[in-house]
């Protein structure tokens, strides 16, 4: 029966309401900016006295390697997912996907789930709640995890996330980025930007990808300054189409990349992946924003910045401007008319 929080609990007989935290499944999101700005969740379980198991796609485990909580790599196929989920050992767990399949797949493995009960999932969770319309993904996801800490009796975290996402980053993160910018041509402290010029998926029909980037990435080229792109899988061609002045490197792990953008100047992205990979690490960002809504996925980090949004792109020389802002004091900017300038230091 719901509760003034909105839950509802579905009386099942022979369970108990409030187990005892421990060893906690958690179904992690199918993209990785989602995952990102799952973080903060993630680490407030931990610290509630959790042990966070996570299972999703086969790069999960190079993101939160630095963490230290288990991956499990899911495969295709129902049966085959069931199969792992219940190898898998817990028998609570946490949805942040909002799929009906994730749902039966917990269900089937015997996992009692908290989730959102939307696609009339609700039937096959342990505990579910109402997806808020309004908010940002790091507070949908932050409530997730206050309701599954509330749910299963572990002490709750405070009514907001944190200002950052707290990626933690391992050795070998570091180590492949240094290997990355050798092979790029780039020594040790050689300044560069990032560029993230791909996006995938759509917005009310529209794509995510700001068609401004080859102006740009033409501006930085005749201005001296070196730019990098780290394609993904089946990315390369698109990128070098998008960015062809960018140096490509090729077959870069999540970790590494977000170890090059804490390197970097700055990083420039649309509203993707790389742009919360970059805010995870606290990185320079600016989020290239079009139809989609900053309200909702800008990059979660007080040290970064968006343009555009909510149906309209940002001209070039606004985010030529912007780079300016962000990045001047950090090294060395590239002005609206196109010329390299030294920064100020202090």
């Amino acid at each position: 029966m719901p509760d003034d929080a909105g839950v509802e609990v579905p009386a099942r007989p022979g369970t108990t309401a409030r187990p005892a935290p421990g060893a906690l499944l958690v179904r992690l999101p199918n993209w990785v900016g989602d995952a990102c700005m799952a973080l903060p969740a993630l680490r407030a379980l931990e610290a509630a006295g959790f042990a966070p198991v996570l299972a999703g796609r086969g790069w999960a485990a190079d993101l939160f390697a630095g963490h230290g909580w288990p991956v499990i790599r899911l495969p295709a196929g129902m049966p085959a997912q069931v199969a792992a989920l219940r190898e898998a050992g817990p028998r609570h767990g946490l949805l942040l996907t909002n799929s009906l399949s994730s749902a039966a797949a917990f269900r089937l493995a015997g996992v009692r789930a908290l989730g959102h009960r939307n696609e009339c999932r609700g039937p096959l969770l342990g505990r579910s709640i109402a997806k808020p319309v309004a908010g940002h993904e790091v507070e949908t996801f932050w409530r997730l995890a206050a309701e599954t800490a509330r749910w299963l009796g572990a002490p709750t975290p405070p009514a907001a996330p944190p200002p950052r996402l707290g990626l933690a980053l391992a050795a070998r993160h570091e180590a492949e980025a240094d290997g990355a910018l050798r092979a790029a041509g780039l020594a040790d402290g050689d300044p560069f930007v990032v560029l993230a010029p791909l996006a995938a998926g759509t917005v009310r029909g529209r794509p995510k990808a700001w068609p401004g980037f080859a102006a740009l990435d033409r501006r930085l080229a005749g201005a001296g300054v070196t730019a990098i792109c780290c394609p993904g899988p089946g990315e390369a061609q698109a990128a070098r189409e998008a960015v062809p002045s960018a140096r490509r490197l090729d077959g870069v792990g999540l970790g590494a990349y977000a170890a090059l953008c804490r390197r970097a100047r700055i990083t420039v992205a649309n509203d993707s992946g790389p742009m919360h990979l970059a805010a995870a690490v606290d990185a320079p960002v600016l989020g290239v924003f079009g139809p989609s809504e900053p309200a909702r996925t800008r990059p979660w980090s007080p040290d970064a910045r968006y343009v555009g949004g909510d149906g309209r792109w940002p001209a070039e020389q606004e985010v030529a401007e912007t780079i300016l802002a962000a990045a001047g004091p950090s090294g060395w900017a590239v002005s609206a008319s196109g010329a390299a300038r030294p920064a100020v230091r202090g």
